[in-house]
């Protein structure tokens, strides 16, 4: 009996330490936020695929005063994917095979790595799948993208219970220790990271509403003048923040803890002032306490690319919980 129970302790250990082996066996993949490798025939990339995919990874995002693409696109040949390559963190390939198919897999060459592949019979059923897929091929790098920022940047964030508005209003978001505040009177918050060529800027508020009538983005924006007008003055008297009117911001439904939310995206400015940039606000509707949550990230950075930035403060503001 003991010769059988010291062989199932050598057969246990044995396949523990392998699937310890296989858990770190993995690389560390490489690659910044918002970068993508396609791998793809340089034929075809050079052609009406690469022209298909390009239209979809190059298309300007909105919100931003210059156009900017949703990802930095790098591009290699099949033949020359090697272990260099495949390090990547973002992968999309896409290739031709006797039977079509569309499938994301994570983690194979390198950790965390997401690869999207999409196989075609020939150049037109390929083309019809990046046509139907066009939407999600974003979106699934975007979000292993937001989980990954987030893990990382709010690694060490100001807690929920030290900030008085976040108390007060009963929510939390990570907000990363590299920002400082600048007002947090109970029901207003804001905090700024400041850095070398500009500065990135998170805030927070509630209005009470009626009724769900009451929610709509011309309604949000209203309030988002008003608090710019009491809350964020400019450098100079009579200045102060609001939305740039010669642009139409842009205003998404979706979910965000649950609960209907407005994504709205547009640009900034200073009333009498020249300052201005982009910035990403989300209104969350509380009907249980009849009021609208909201959680804005903008920007000033007049030297730089501003993509980067607002993607940083849009995974700070995805980890808002309500209470």
């Amino acid at each position: 009996m003991s010769k059988i129970y010291s062989l199932v302790l050598v057969i246990f250990l044995f396949i523990s330490c392998n699937s310890k082996n296989d858990s770190i066996t993995l690389v560390e993949s490489t690659g910044r936020i918002n970068n993508l490798l396609v791998v793809m025939n340089n034929e075809d990339w050079d052609g009406r695929l690469g022209d298909s995919v390009r239209a979809i990874l190059a298309k300007p995002l909105v919100g931003l005063p210059q156009e900017e693409a949703p990802f930095s696109v790098n591009q290699v040949d099949p033949g020359a994917f090697s272990s260099l390559f495949k390090r990547s963190r973002n992968v999309l390939y896409i290739d031709y095979a006797e039977k079509e198919n569309y499938y994301t897999t994570f983690n194979v060459y390198s950790s965390p790595q997401t690869i999207l592949t999409i196989l075609g019979t020939d150049i037109n059923n390929i083309l019809s799948k990046i046509e139907k897929y066009k939407y999600e091929m974003i979106s699934v790098f975007k979000k292993q993208d937001l989980a990954l920022y987030q893990s990382k940047i709010t690694k060490d964030h100001w807690k929920a219970e030290n900030i008085q508005t976040m108390e007060n209003l009963g929510f939390s978001i990570k907000i990363p220790t590299t920002y400082n505040v600048v007002e947090d009177d109970g029901s207003f918050l804001w905090y700024r990271y400041s850095f070398a060529k500009g500065m990135l800027n998170i805030i927070a508020y509630s209005f009470p509403i009626k009724d769900r009538s009451e929610f709509n983005p011309l309604n949000i924006i209203k309030k988002r003048d008003s608090i710019g007008k009491t809350h964020i003055p400019g450098q100079f008297e009579n200045t102060y923040m609001k939305t740039e009117p010669l642009y139409n911001p842009t205003a998404t439904k979706m979910k965000l803890d649950n609960k209907e939310a407005y994504e709205i995206r547009g640009l900034w400015i200073v009333k009498n002032d020249f300052m201005g940039g982009p910035f990403v606000n989300y209104a969350i509707l509380d009907e249980a306490q009849n009021r609208v949550l909201v959680l804005e990230g903008f920007s000033y950075s007049p030297a730089t690319k501003k993509r980067d930035f607002v993607f940083e403060m849009e995974a700070i503001l995805k980890t808002i919980q309500i209470e």
